[in-house]
C-alpha cells in the first residue's frame, strides 16, 4: 500500500498516492467515492510496467474540504495540476463516473498533457433524472440519514457481480463523509452539471477506451450512453461493455477490465514508438 501524499492547490490539498515505475497513468474516482475504487486496478497496471497515481477528489477521502468549487472543470484542473507535479506527462487519464468527465475536460483543455483516456461509467452529459428521483435524492441527502443513505446507494450502484471487499470499501466511504466539512463538500459536488463537458468531447483527440457496465443503474441504456461517448470523442474511441457489472466495472470485473486497459495502454506505447 502506497503512502498518502498531498498536492497543494490554491484553496487546499489533494490526496494521492503513486506506485510503480514507467509511463504515468493517473486515476480519478467519481463523486462520493475514494481513490481506493482502483484497488483492483493498480496492481495490474504496475505489473504491466506503469507508474500509477490515484487521487481523491476535492472534499473526498483524504483531500481537503476547503475549496470553493467542486465541479468538473475544477476536478479537471486538479488532474492537470497533478500530472504537472508528477513530471508533466503526457499521462493517460483514467476516470470513473464524474472522474471521467474531469478527464475529458482535462484532455480538451491541455491535449499535450494527455496521451490517452480510459472512461469508466463516465458522465459526459446529464444525468437526466425524472422529477421523482430528484425529489427522493433531495430527501436522502438530508441529515441525519444522509451518510447511511449514500452507503446504501453506493451498494446499489454495484449492480451485478460485487467485489468481495465491498463492505470494507463502503465503510471507508462513509467514514470519510463524516470528516469535518466533507458532507458539505459532497453536497456541493452532487450539484455538479456535466454541461461544460459535453461540448468538449469533440475537442478530445487522445485515443480513448470507453468502458461501461452492461447493467450500470446510472444509465437507462448503458450501451447507448457508451456509444454516444465514443462517437462524440474527436479522436479514435473504442467501447468495452462489461457483463454483470454496474457503475464500477474496474472494481467489479477486474478479470475483464484490467486486460482491456493494459492492452489499450500497450497500443498507445506502440503508437508513440512508431
Amino acid at each position: 500500500m502506497a503512502d498518502t501524499q498531498f498536492l497543494q492547490r490554491p484553496e487546499g490539498r489533494l490526496a494521492y498516492d503513486v506506485q510503480g515505475d514507467g509511463p504515468l497513468v493517473l486515476c480519478a474516482p467519481g463523486m462520493m467515492d475514494l481513490r481506493g475504487v482502483y484497488r483492483n486496478t493498480v496492481p495490474a497496471l504496475v505489473a504491466a510496467g506503469y507508474r500509477v497515481a490515484t487521487m481523491d477528489l476535492r472534499g473526498h477521502g483524504d483531500s481537503d474540504a476547503t475549496f470553493a468549487a467542486y465541479d468538473d472543470p475544477a476536478a479537471g484542473a486538479d488532474l492537470l495540476a497533478l500530472v504537472e507535479h508528477l513530471g508533466g506527462g503526457p499521462a493517460v487519464l483514467v476516470g470513473n463516473s464524474m472522474g471521467g468527465a474531469a478527464a475529458v475536460w482535462a484532455a480538451a483543455e491541455r491535449p499535450e498533457s494527455v496521451r490517452g483516456l480510459v472512461l469508466l461509467g463516465a458522465f459526459v452529459r446529464g444525468p437526466f433524472a425524472p422529477w421523482y428521483k430528484k425529489a427522493l435524492t433531495a430527501v436522502l441527502l438530508r441529515r441525519p440519514w444522509g451518510v447511511p443513505a449514500t452507503g446504501a446507494a453506493y451498494r446499489s450502484f454495484n449492480a451485478g457481480q460485487r467485489p468481495a471487499d465491498l463492505d470494507d470499501h463502503i465503510a471507508r466511504i462513509t467514514s470519510a463523509l463524516r470528516r469535518p466539512g466533507a458532507w458539505s463538500a459532497f453536497l456541493a459536488t452532487s450539484k455538479t452539471s456535466h454541461a461544460p463537458v459535453t461540448p468538449r468531447l469533440g475537442s478530445v483527440q487522445a485515443p480513448t477506451l470507453v468502458v461501461m457496465g452492461e447493467i450500470d443503474p446510472d444509465f437507462s441504456d448503458p450501451a447507448a450512453e457508451a456509444r454516444f461517448t465514443a462517437d462524440a470523442i474527436g479522436g479514435d474511441a473504442d467501447v468495452l461493455m462489461v457483463p454483470d457489472a454496474g457503475h464500477y466495472p474496474q472494481a467489479q470485473r477486474p478479470d475483464l477490465v484490467n486486460p482491456a486497459i493494459t492492452s489499450f495502454l500497450s497500443k498507445l506505447g506502440e503508437a508513440a514508438d512508431a
